[in-house]
């Protein structure tokens, strides 16, 4: 039987589904401690003086740690990968000010967390406020003060780029549309919050670090640097997570602290987040805004774009990717598609008096949202179908299409799965059914978006295995004949022990259930820095596990083809037992020969290599599709101009992401993403008043959508170049990377008769009723 391609039932869910995964926090030690933090009220003060000794007092206290102790403890925060942005010098507790309302100013550590809870309201800090630095205006004023005194001013990060001839383009255009495009601060909102357990062991000098991780090398890495550990005295575990989307990526101030604690009293100590916690630091994402221009003809012909683009990136910079690292992908990717003959892309990173920026799926969205809004509005200024701009500028995919920012386009699917997806919504019916509506007074609406993402890219990105060198992975033969295959990958909930068993099983010939995958832990997996993210799961470890187990399956073949006195390429494994072809009486069990390798290696035929593990990097090679996923959505909806309510009729899906692993879980990653797609534009905002005040801090405030609130989501594949033994492309992220685009385009379009100009991604009910002119703008 072949798996790849086969809806196999996920093996992680007969523990998740029934309540018997391990997470972090059901993790109990002996003499385990548990930590609490006093996070700051205000968003940016000087800490004139803070008083622990009520608290040093307090029932169950084992430790009191402030900044200046745990500056004390530890190194300054390294930011490796810092790509040009300004790096402070930072702590795990800030030294001399708080920079963001919910900085930790101190960390308690007690029996039991009750009792840091309390004890942290006994500690008296004294502030002296300073004013806040919450928006982009008052970043760029020179007037305002500085959130790191030591860079001068609150930019961080720039660049500029252009290609092409973009004053050629402007010079030639018929009209410039231009438009002010805005995203608003989101949060990844995992189920599982972030969570460790540090056990520090004093005598050997080892730390073993529980984590709820995307990322355990990384960590591992951080940790050592900051405690000044050797790292082979570091290891870091990571069993069940409960999702991540980005966050668990980076390595946060309170993890860092929880290891300096442990050291500290000598004992494990657990810290869990909580929900509101989560909410205020744990970090949130996409703030970013775009003044851009198009340069177009009177036919819908695009010309150019320029594009200046603003992000926040709050207080400190993220470990160890720093927000500006995304703005690299929006400048290369946000020309999509289509045809260009000049751009230019300029960035300025600004730092804030709000929580940290990090990674939420896609963090290159912003490129997708402004391109399609763009030509959407590009279509209403020309008075042209947004779908015919679109199909007048899009690539075909041909050998010599590329980006305007150079990368090869070559075998992208974009026209295609506009036009199927226009197919599958019916858009030609809608458009009447649209009209008819809006003489009744109905207001509906139709949008979609297109997009491409590198998934691993083009050939020219791979080479050598892209940025970080490849992937590993090993691939060892038990001596039952059963499989254990080790990935660098870090799963939260992808299904990768699923998927990856599912390679391996077919390529080796066992049975699926022959086959485990290990994952999250520093002392067995191969090495990677930023483990599970990216997309890299689909080509970058299947191509890893498929490479080991090929390897693995030839040194067994050998071995086999010595005993049996025949050709290796005249056998086969087939349900783990080795068949001659055409001779099925001579068959070998797989665990026949793995026993003799290990418990006799020495009657193994002569030359033969009795160790049954490799592990091999993959690189990119093999693979034959284009490295482009993509795919355009579809999606209606009809507005309630009483409410400002937006109910999304139909929601369609074209996705194309190569050859499909598990159709069932590549669905289910879609459906997920444009989940979280449609609650960003529709319920979602981290919001921030004008003093860096924080007004989302439970669910009460922060509204994120149910089961009630999203549609059917309807998919269909395209699987161009199916038959490549590698074309299997990622897919993680493109649900939440179109979706907003996709409702947003249809906000705006049900919203037309009443001239509404949508430039903000966020449309809760009362912008939708300013937008509509119902209510006036408050």
């Amino acid at each position: 039987m072949r798996f790849v391609g086969a809806k196999v039932e996920r093996v992680e869910d007969r523990r998740i589904l029934t309540g018997r995964g391990h997470y972090v926090d059901d993790l109990k030690l002996p003499h385990m401690l548990h930590a609490a933090f006093l996070r700051s009220p205000v968003a940016h003060a000087v800490i004139a003086s803070i008083d622990t000794s009520a608290a040093r007092q307090a029932p169950g206290v084992v430790g009191v740690f402030t900044g200046a102790e745990m500056a004390g403890m530890t190194a300054p925060i390294e930011v490796a990968m810092a790509m040009g942005t300004k790096v402070p010098t930072f702590h795990a507790l800030p030294t001399d000010k708080v920079r963001f309302v919910g900085d930790p100013v101190a960390m308690v550590v007690a029996e039991s967390r009750y009792q840091a809870e309390d004890a942290c309201e006994l500690i008296e800090v004294d502030y002296d406020p300073l004013p806040a630095v919450a928006t982009y205006e008052a970043a760029l004023d020179p007037s305002s003060p500085t959130v790191f005194d030591e860079h001068g001013d609150n930019v961080v990060f720039r660049s500029e780029a252009s290609f092409g001839d973009p004053d050629g383009a402007f010079s030639r255009a018929d009209r410039v549309v231009s438009a002010t495009l805005r995203q608003h601060r989101v949060a990844n909102v995992p189920m599982e919050t972030r969570g460790a357990v540090a056990d520090y062991d004093s005598g050997s000098g080892e730390l073993t670090y529980h984590a709820a991780t995307q990322g355990p090398h990384g960590l591992r890495m951080v940790l050592a640097a900051t405690l000044r550990l050797p790292l082979e005295r570091v290891r870091v575990l990571a069993r069940d997570i409960g999702g991540a989307f980005g966050l668990k990526g980076f390595v946060s101030r309170e993890e860092l602290a929880v290891a300096a604690a442990s050291r500290a009293v000598g004992a494990p100590v657990k810290w869990i987040e909580d929900r509101n916690e989560h909410l205020l630091a744990s970090g949130q994402a996409r703030e970013e805004m775009m003044e851009v221009e198009a340069a177009v003809k009177s036919d819908g012909t695009l010309l150019g774009i320029r594009a200046h683009m603003l992000m926040d990136q709050g207080a400190y910079p993220a470990v160890p990717f720093p927000s500006a690292m995304f703005t690299g992908l929006m400048q290369m990717l946000l020309p999509g598609p289509y045809r260009l003959e000049g751009y230019t892309f300029d960035v300025k990173v600004v730092c804030t008096n709000k929580c940290w920026y990090v990674a939420y799926r896609g963090p290159w969205e912003m490129e997708t949202w402004v391109r399609e809004r763009l030509l959407d509005i590009v279509a209403a200024e020309l008075g042209i179908d947004p779908a015919e701009v679109r199909r007048r500028n899009m690539v075909d995919g041909d050998p010599d299409d590329r980006l305007i920012t150079g990368l090869s386009l070559a075998g992208v699917s974009s026209r295609q799965s506009l036009d199927r997806a226009l197919e599958m919504i019916g858009y030609d019916a809608f458009r009447k059914e649209q009209a008819d509506a809006r003489k009744e007074g109905r207001c509906l609406g139709i949008g979609f978006a297109t997009f491409i993402e590198a998934a691993p890219g083009p050939p020219e990105m791979r080479m050598g295995g892209g940025m970080f060198g490849g992937e590993r992975a090993k691939v060892r033969l038990e001596a039952d004949g059963h499989l254990v295959v080790v990935t660098a990958q870090s799963p939260h909930g992808q299904g990768h022990e699923t998927t990856l068993a599912q390679v391996a099983a077919d390529e080796m010939g066992v049975p699926f259930d022959h086959v485990r995958v290990l994952h999250g832990d520093t002392n067995i997996t191969p090495f990677s820095l930023i483990g599970t993210g990216g997309s890299r799961a689909s080509t970058w470890a299947s191509g890893a596990v498929l490479m080991s187990t090929r390897k693995l399956k030839e040194r067994v073949l050998g071995i086999a083809a010595e005993l049996l006195e025949i050709s290796a390429d005249d056998l086969e494994i087939t349900d783990g037992v080795i068949v001659p072809r055409g001779v099925p009486g001579r068959s070998l069990p797989l665990a026949q020969i793995a026993q003799q390798a290990y418990m006799a290696p020495g009657s193994l035929p002569p030359g033969s290599e009795p160790v049954l593990e490799v592990h091999e990097t993959f690189t990119g090679e093999g693979i034959t599709g284009s490295g482009w996923s993509g795919g355009t959505h579809a999606c209606t909806v009809e507005i309630d101009i009483g409410t400002g309510q937006v109910r999304i009729g139909r929601y369609v899906v074209v996705e194309d992401c190569g050859r499909v692993i598990n159709p069932a879980i590549v669905e289910g990653q879609i459906r997920g993403g444009v989940t979280q797609g449609i609650g960003e534009v529709l319920y979602e905002h981290s919001a921030y008043d004008e003093e860096g005040q924080y007004l989302a801090g439970t669910f009460m405030d922060y509204l994120v959508p149910t089961a009630a609130e999203i549609p059917v989501i309807e998919i269909d594949h395209l699987e161009t170049d199916p038959d490549g033994e590698l074309g299997f492309r990622g897919v993680g992220e493109a649900g939440a990377v179109v979706a907003p685009a996709t409702v947003s385009n249809a906000v705006a379009d049900a919203l037309a008769p009443f001239g509404a100009r949508v430039w903000d991604q966020y449309l809760p009910p009362n912008r939708v009723l300013e937008l509509a002119g119902v209510v006036a703008p408050g």
